[in-house]
């Protein structure tokens, strides 16, 4: 069994591309102004110019910090003060969208600003003063007036599009609607007496036309009216059949009786074959005067939702939106019947939208029902702000951002006009009194950043191609045929041309003479009449005969002309034949020019993308080898930096030493000089040991220094080599007369010794972290280490070098010299003691390393410098310790 084939998805048509797509027309925005009711109240708005107005803060407002009142600014395509009458704002911003709908275009007006600013008298007006409304309907009807259709010529067809149909069809459909109930709304009538309540606002004296109006179409103008309430949408003109039996049913779930009033259904939005939004099952009337669409207007504004805010009296609870369709077709060639086509015919919109105003709940104190109403008008109002804004950066910035209409039903409804398929204007209304001050900066803030907002410019109507003026040439051809018919005495029923040339003339004439006989031997009267008729019958002969000679030579006349055209048509065929061979021609060589052409761009494209690629090439050798050279560079400043570093360590390392070898001789130089010195004197001991008698015990010579309390100064750090030249030649702060401060950096984990070996720098600055700032102020710097030697002693170091300053405006230290202090503590099998002569002759023979023991140190007391003139000689003998019992 075979399988069924796979249809195919069907293809979305693509959206239509106007010719005009690349011109595009910012979004108009017009501001107007109140009058303050009460006048006495204080003004926060003042109108500087015709395109200017100021926004200033209240009294006893404080918007900067600093107690100043900040002023603002707002520029609009116009200005309109509080003496500026409707027609003057007609006149600017309707007038201008009224003759693009007589020409075929779409457009929208929008009215925006908080409650109570006056968006609904700027639409609708007032007794006495229509608004803007009225006004575009009464411009409409004076300039289709002479050339609407009759009823039912033109058909919606539920699609958002428009049906034709021939006048017979429009007379039975006239007779079908008039024959049925009053269920589907009718046509109201124009002769009926106008409603008392709106019939002053529609007494415009103006008759304002648009001038260039087609006059070989007919046109028809249908009207429907919306509101968008709780972001849903519902027919204010949708009637709805009342069931006598089935009961009905309110919002609180309870049954009505049949005669109250039941909301209609809320409509859906849906989208037509040209991707345009409409709603579904929208009620739309057909209207033939501004009295008879006005009258279908205030029907349904009765129907609106109003409700009375501590703002507003009358509030508008939704956004209500009054739709003008207008339909047109051209006539045929005649100019006596409209075309029956269906791509014929144009179908142009203007929407009238009166937004709700935006509000605070707490200064309308809204609750139940007039707080949700209030949140769905903001959020409405809010996502309009915000398609706006997404539509401004999409242009300025060149971003895909999506806009958000379907947020909204309102944005969702208006986006072709966003995307290209009309005109938008604003009128924003504005009420100066002191208390609306911050809603109207916000309201002046989003309509000064829609002017940003660049529309396409709708499409031109497109041409039918049928000769202009024929509709006044098929009336002027009726009225003379009229005319005529009526000269000769009415319309004439002749078979032929002979019988209408005959009798035309019989007419013209004499009358016969009398016929009646009188008297039996009248012989008069027969015969003259005998003889009238011969003689009109031989005129009639001849003049027929003439006729029939003139309809020979006109027929021979015509065949002449036949040949004659067949002739010019053969030779026009074959002329038209040469140029399409010609055309031909040159269609076939544009078609070769335009591949060569092809093929040569194709060429281009691909020189272009090589060329590219070697110029990225190029750009990444050259970065690389600019990197490299960089690199280059750097190891080169490096190595000379490295040179210059090892160069100055070597003059730093030989320095130091021949330093080291030169202090290293002085010490063994003073440690053989101690050497001879000690055995000088040890052989003196001996000598005088030896000489003494045996019985006689040697005394320890006394001294009144011993018997003093012994005071061990503190071994102060001893000062760098003066005359030492600094290691690198760097830049050195100035001595003042010698006097050198000291950074001594000492850890906070040193151990305080609190012995001889204890280091004391005076004019030293004490830190336990070295800073920048202590070193700035310094010549010196000292760091105390200390660590644990192997006998468990703490040995101490300190690490001294001088202080630079760099280029860079830092501190630098160079180490020019280490200094260890270590203590050692004696222990027993150390101590060396003199109990007999014996020992004191081992004492004599023993080694360098019996001297380094600390009793032996103490005992004896050396003191000498390197180079001093005291030499070996000075010498004094310590009183030795006495031990405890």
């Amino acid at each position: 069994m075979m399988k069924p084939a796979r249809t195919k998805t069907p293809r979305r048509t693509p959206l239509k591309k106007s010719s005009n797509s690349n011109l595009k027309d910012p979004v108009g925005v017009y501001c107007r102004v109140r009058p303050l009711s009460p006048p006495d109240q204080e003004c926060c708005i003042e109108v500087i110019n015709e395109t200017t107005v100021q926004l200033h803060p209240p009294d006893g407002t404080r918007v900067n910090r600093n107690g100043e009142y900040k002023e603002t600014q707002y520029s609009f395509k116009r200005v309109f003060g509080v003496q500026v009458t409707q027609k003057e704002l007609f006149d600017v911003v309707a007038k201008p969208l009224v003759e693009d709908l007589v020409h075929g275009k779409n457009g929208i007006l929008f009215t925006y600003g908080v409650t109570g600013s006056g968006k609904t008298h700027t639409m609708t007006g007032s007794p006495g003063d229509g608004g803007l409304l009225p006004r575009s309907l009464d411009m409409i009807f004076n300039s289709i007036g002479p050339f609407q259709a009759k009823r039912f010529v033109f058909r919606p067809d539920d699609r958002n599009g428009m049906d034709v149909q021939n006048e017979v069809d429009a007379l039975l459909e006239r007779q079908r609607r008039e024959a049925q109930p009053v269920v589907i709304p009718k046509t109201p009538n124009s002769r009926q007496k106008l409603d008392p309540e709106f019939a002053d606002m529609i007494n415009v004296l103006d008759h304002c036309k648009v001038d260039e109006v087609d006059e070989d179409s007919v046109y028809s103008v249908f009207v429907s009216y919306i509101e968008i309430y709780n972001n849903y949408i519902y027919d204010l003109l949708e009637e709805v059949p009342f069931d006598p039996i089935k009961p009905k049913w309110n919002v609180g779930n309870t049954p009505v009786r049949n005669t109250d009033f039941v909301p209609p259904q809320s409509k859906i939005l849906r989208e037509d074959q040209n991707h345009n939004m409409y709603i579904a099952g929208c009620t739309e009337v057909e209207v033939k005067s501004t009295e008879e669409a006005f009258e279908v207007f205030w029907k349904g504004q009765k129907k609106r939702r109003i409700a009375n805010t501590q703002l507003n009296r009358e509030s508008s609870r939704s956004h209500s939106v009054f739709n003008i369709k207008l339909a047109q077709a051209p006539l045929d060639a005649d100019g006596d019947n409209v075309m029956q086509e269906r791509e014929q015919v144009t179908t142009s919109q203007l929407s009238l939208v009166d937004l709700a105003g935006s509000e605070r709940t707490n200064r309308t104190k809204a609750e139940g029902n007039r707080l949700r109403e209030a949140g769905n008008i903001n959020q409405s109002l809010m996502t309009l702000r915000t398609c706006l804004e997404v539509l401004r950066e999409n242009q300025l910035y060149g971003t895909m951002k999506m806009v958000p209409y379907r947020d909204s039903k309102l944005t969702h409804l208006f986006k072709n006009y966003f995307d290209g398929e009309g005109k938008v204007r604003m009128i924003v209304c504005v009420n100066p009194k002191a208390d609306d001050h911050e809603e109207s900066l916000q309201v002046m803030r989003f309509a000064e950043m829609t002017q940003e907002v660049e529309v396409a410019r709708p499409i031109d109507k497109p041409i039918c191609g049928l000769t202009p003026g024929r509709r006044f040439r098929n009336v002027a051809f009726k009225e003379e045929l009229s005319r005529r018919l009526e000269e000769r005495g009415g319309p004439l029923c002749l078979d032929s041309d002979d019988q209408s040339v005959t009798e035309m003339l019989i007419q013209s004439f004499p009358p016969l003479p009398s016929c009646e006989l009188l008297d039996v031997n009248d012989e008069e009267t027969l015969p003259r009449i005998i003889a009238v008729l011969e003689q009109r019958l031989r005129v009639r002969q001849m003049l027929s005969e003439e006729f029939r000679k003139n309809a020979a030579n006109f027929k021979a006349s015509l065949q002449d002309f036949d040949g004659t055209s067949a002739a010019k048509e053969n030779l026009t065929q074959v002329r038209l034949n040469e140029k399409e061979k010609v055309i031909a021609s040159i269609k076939s060589e544009c078609e070769r020019l335009e591949k060569k052409n092809k093929t040569l761009e194709y060429k281009i494209e691909i020189l272009e993308k090589t060329t590219a690629i070697y110029e990225e090439d190029k750009r990444s050798l050259q970065q690389e080898l600019e990197s490299r050279n960089q690199k280059l560079q750097r190891q080169l400043s490096d190595k000379r930096r490295l040179e210059q570093r090892l160069q100055g360590m070597m003059t730093d390392a030989s320095m130091k030493w021949e330093k080291e070898c030169e202090r290293r001789v002085a010490a063994t130089q003073l440690e053989m000089q101690n050497k001879l010195w000690v055995k000088d004197e040890k052989l003196k001991q001996l000598k005088a040991i030896v000489t003494e008698p045996k019985s006689d015990k040697p005394e320890r010579p006394t001294r009144q220094k011993d018997r003093e309390p012994k005071t061990t100064p503190r071994s102060v750090s001893p000062s760098p080599v003066p005359n030492a030249p600094p290691v690198h030649a760097r830049h050195r702060r100035s001595r003042s007369a010698g006097a050198e401060r000291w950074v001594n950096h000492k850890p906070p984990g040193n151990v305080e010794t609190e012995t001889v070996m204890q280091p004391h720098v005076s004019n030293a600055i004490k830190v336990a972290v070295p800073n920048e700032k202590a070193l700035a102020k310094c010549d010196r710097y000292m760091l105390t280490h200390q660590q644990l030697a192997s006998d468990g002693e703490i040995e101490t170091k300190l690490i001294k070098g001088d202080v630079y300053r760099t280029r860079g405006g830092g501190q630098s230290v160079q180490f020019t010299e280490i200094e260890t202090l270590k203590q050692e503590s004696p222990t027993g099998s150390n101590r060396k003691r003199r109990s007999s002569p014996s020992a004191q002759a081992q004492q004599e023979d023993t080694t360098e390393s019996e001297w380094t023991d600390v009793e032996t140190r103490c005992s004896v007391a050396v003191e000498m410098r390197a180079g001093s003139n005291l030499g070996p000689g000075y010498q004094h003998h310590a009183v030795p310790k006495r031990r405890k019992p």
